[in-house]
């Protein structure tokens, strides 16, 4: 079996997804409904759609009058508008062939050349459908693409004189009060508007646009032309709500009052550090900030849904609708440059200073958890329709902390991120390589090599080994002030030569062993403990039996 089938096995193994659909060609499928198809999944993420598969996966094989690939891509382009532009490829299957349509994630809205516009969607039993993409609905799949910028639109109805004074004022005020950009302060009213982009002008009359009426629109018109529009601030206790505020007003005014709310729910403990009295908060402040204004900037204002901030047993929960714009994952948000659903909303807020103006906000996000030793932000919780982030209320570590504040009084600059992240790593796991901790810097092996190298320097972390098998752990001070001073020496102790022995006498004793085993014995990961046993392997000193989660292994004769 090649490649090809390989896959094609795992595929119709699976069942249909958001990205793979089935298509029966026992009776000649329609030119209609193959289009269809094609067109929801180019106005979704792409995929494949399987010609010649049932439903439930049995192949029954593509029809004859469907096996020139080249024909059928030249009638999906002629007969979709702007043009898709799919590839055939037939796959012989026993003594039957499925037609495998490569349809790419279009950049813009596509139709059948008959008008048919169709979007995927998955039905709360997780089976794939296509449903009418509706015109109002344009505009999210655009700005999710970064084609348009939702808060940028003229609201014709409305003109500037619909805009609030004192919410103007509030704004002049928070220039001061952030540090925002000095030069709008001697602005006029009207000047200051179009600088910000809160007002445009159409056939000659000012208008506010989305972000103007969103930062300075009177709440009844807000709710009139902006319904979406909603911030829900919650405590609960267990399963109880001690405060369930809801807010309908503009951004200036609902960011200080939820400000207030939150910050009445901050306690301090303090440290003393050197001559120091240090400040542990059990949420950050910062921290907090960025992902409110976050929540604000990225939410989705076409789809109904509030804004919520939420403190509960698990810690700070703040929810926007709208997803993750396109380009964007949980697994490269630390490093993807800087993009927004809206984004002169987003060069608003940097403007007037509430938000980071480099436009790494996440990196204070992250700051304001790991430098009090907290896990890192949590973002899987995250749909396709919303950005969920968990900030946890574990409790600080303060000797972890201790050791950053040490290292920046010493420097006179603050830990980089990128340190940060792999510092907390080693708290959480004591023992790791380059290529395990680059899944959490989000950058190359070479740029976690250089600062794990750079730790290793500034007297943080000891390193063990050498060439690809270096690993690294926390300096031993760090465990003494935890009270883990045995987990220090069952790391530094075991080096290589012992962990192979420690398997060996393993197997000896009990007859095999497999690799959960060895990342017990030795307290290695995963990866760490593969890499012993495929050493030991290559030696001639142990052989492998079975594969993956079954694999185990005893002495070589």
């Amino acid at each position: 079996m090649g490649a090809t089938e390989l896959e094609m096995k795992a595929l119709l193994a699976k069942g249909e997804t958001i990205t793979v659909e089935f298509k029966s060609d026992l009776k000649v499928l329609p030119d209609r409904d193959l289009l269809a198809a094609v067109v929801a999944m180019a106005n979704t993420k792409g995929g494949r759609v399987l010609l010649g598969v049932e439903d439930d996966g049995t192949v029954t094989g593509v029809h004859p009058n469907h096996q020139n690939t080249v024909g059928l891509a030249a009638l999906i382009a002629n007969r979709t508008n702007p043009s898709v532009a799919v590839k055939g490829e037939l796959i012989d299957w026993g003594d039957k062939k499925i037609l495998s349509i490569h349809v790419p994630k279009s950049r813009s809205i596509v139709s059948t050349s008959d008008g048919l516009v169709l979007r995927r969607r998955l039905l709360a039993s997780g089976r794939p459908e296509a449903v009418p993409f509706y015109p109002h609905e344009f505009i999210r799949r655009q700005s999710a693409l970064g084609l348009i910028d939702p808060s940028a639109i003229a609201l014709v109805a409305l003109s500037a004189e619909d805009l609030n004074p004192l919410e103007r004022q509030r704004l002049r005020e928070a220039l001061r009060r952030y540090g925002g950009d000095r030069t709008l302060l001697p602005l006029a009213d009207e000047e200051l508007d179009a600088a910000l982009g809160l007002t445009t002008t159409v056939d000659g009359v000012r208008r506010p646009t989305v972000a103007g009426l969103l930062l300075m629109g009177r709440e009844e018109l807000i709710r009139q032309h902006l319904p979406a529009h909603e911030v829900a601030f919650q405590v609960l206790e267990g399963t109880d709500v001690r405060v369930n505020e809801l807010f309908r007003k503009p951004f200036l005014q609902t960011f200080k009052e939820v400000e207030v709310l939150f910050k009445a729910r901050v306690v301090e403990e303090e440290i003393q550090v050197g001559l120091f009295r240090v400040p542990i908060p059990n949420f950050d402040r910062r921290a907090f900030r960025e992902g409110f204004i976050n929540a604000l900037v990225h939410c989705d204002y076409a789809s109904l849904g509030a804004v919520h901030v939420r403190l509960d047993d698990d810690g700070l929960t703040m929810i926007n609708p709208g997803g993750f714009v396109e380009g964007v994952t949980i697994q490269n948000l630390s490093t993807v440059p800087p993009r927004s659903r809206n984004p002169l909303l987003a060069d608003i807020f940097k403007r007037i200073g509430l938000a980071e103006r480099t436009g790494r906000g996440i990196d204070r996000i992250y700051e304001g958890m790991l430098r009090y030793g907290r896990p890192a932000p949590d973002y899987t919780q995250s749909t396709a329709s919303l950005v969920v982030l968990l900030l946890s209320r574990a409790d600080a570590d303060t000797a972890f902390l201790k050791m950053i504040l040490s290292y920046e009084q010493r420097t006179g600059a603050p830990m980089p991120i990128n340190s940060l992240i792999v510092l907390s790593r080693l708290r959480q796991e004591p023992r790791l390589t380059t290529t395990d901790l680059v899944q959490y810097t989000q950058k190359s092996e070479i740029s976690t090599r250089a600062t794990l190298e750079k730790l290793v320097e500034a007297g943080l972390v000891d390193a063990q080994g050498s060439s690809r098998g270096r690993s690294y752990i926390l300096i031993v001070k760090v465990y003494k002030k935890s009270g883990q001073k045995a987990s220090y020496v069952r790391q530094v102790e075991f080096d290589p030569i012992q962990q192979e022995q420690m398997v060996l006498t393993y197997i000896d004793k009990h007859g095999s062993i497999k690799r959960a085993d060895v990342m017990e014995l030795c307290r290695l990961s995963g990866p760490q403990a593969y890499h012993l046993l495929n050493r030991l392997r290559k030696q001639g000193k142990i052989l492998k039996h079975g594969e993956k989660r079954h694999a185990f292994y005893t002495r070589k004769s």
